[in-house]
């Protein structure tokens, strides 16, 4: 049984893939450009999840209006660690919420066909203070999920699951530096 509050992610020595959903018009831009620019807003908080089936759940696997498109955000770890430093998490003081640059919730875990698991997936905010830094500074590549998404929601609807599962990406449990930890859960 997995611990009740656990990065897992999609990672490498220097870098994490976080995903999320966009509408058509900003998933084309940021894809084009490579990075994201306009209509792309840096004037609002922006939600990275390292958890693709969160992420599916949320976007009903890229169905849902306004999250049509999902791209795979290659970030590094050190930006992901440098907003994880500066979390707050959201069920927290709400002054030190609102003052806060990233904010950080758990979420139930999702299953391939969206069930609550017993365990937590994280969700990062990061906010105006940050968003250029993420998007012109962390941010090394953005890769469009999209079809593959779509393929995998349709295995699952057409009753092939282990099909589907093939098509996830693999992700394990991040090691997160003792001293980030603590200010990321009430749990460890």
């Amino acid at each position: 049984m997995a611990p009740q509050y656990e990065i897992r992610a999609d990672y490498d020595a220097h870098t994490i893939v976080v995903y999320q959903a966009y509408p058509p018009a900003i998933a084309a831009a940021a894809l084009q450009a490579g990075r994201f620019v306009a209509p792309f807003s840096f004037h609002r908080m922006t939600w990275i999840k390292p958890s693709f089936l969160w992420l599916m759940h949320r976007s009903n696997w890229a169905r849902k209006p306004g999250q049509e498109h999902v791209l795979a955000v290659r970030m590094t770890r050190q930006g992901w660690e440098d907003a994880l430093s500066q979390a707050v998490l959201t069920t927290g003081d709400p002054a030190a919420v609102a003052r806060a640059a990233v904010h950080v919730q758990w979420d139930p875990e999702r299953s391939l066909r969206g069930a609550a698991l017993n365990h937590y997936s994280i969700q990062v905010g990061i906010g105006r203070r940050l968003i250029r830094t993420f998007a012109e500074d962390w941010i090394v590549s953005l890769t469009d999920l999209t079809p593959r998404v779509r393929k995998a929601a349709a295995l699952i609807k057409a009753g092939h699951a282990a099909k589907a599962q093939q098509l996830l990406p693999a992700e394990r449990v991040y090691p997160m530096p003792r001293t980030l930890e603590r200010g990321l859960s009430d749990a460890w």
